[in-house]
């Protein structure tokens, strides 16, 4: 039986099983004169370069989006808490 290859691409999606280390863990997620996303060190697909300055941007944005979603989350909780009850409906026919 053949040996699986443990990297590669697959329709131009790259896919890394190696055990990862340390050293290639970091040097993953920091490579100068890349792009913005780089191939993952463990697993398949893509992930953010943090030595590019468009990944912070993209971490700020995810940031304040789920910010705003729990703050309207807790909005939308304490007016539920000020609720007075059930309400009755009368439906003249």
């Amino acid at each position: 039986m053949a040996d699986k290859p443990e990297s590669g691409e697959v329709f131009g999606v790259p896919y890394n099983f190696e055990r990862p280390s340390l050293g290639r863990m970091l040097s993953a997620y920091w490579q100068p004169g890349k792009g913005m996303l780089v191939q993952k060190p463990f697993g398949i697909g893509y992930t953010l370069n943090l030595a590019n300055w468009r990944s912070w941007i993209a971490l700020g944005v995810i940031a304040v989006l789920l910010w705003h979603d729990r703050e309207s989350r807790s909005d939308a909780d304490t007016e539920e808490e000020q609720d007075d009850g059930p309400v009755e409906v009368i439906v003249d026919d």
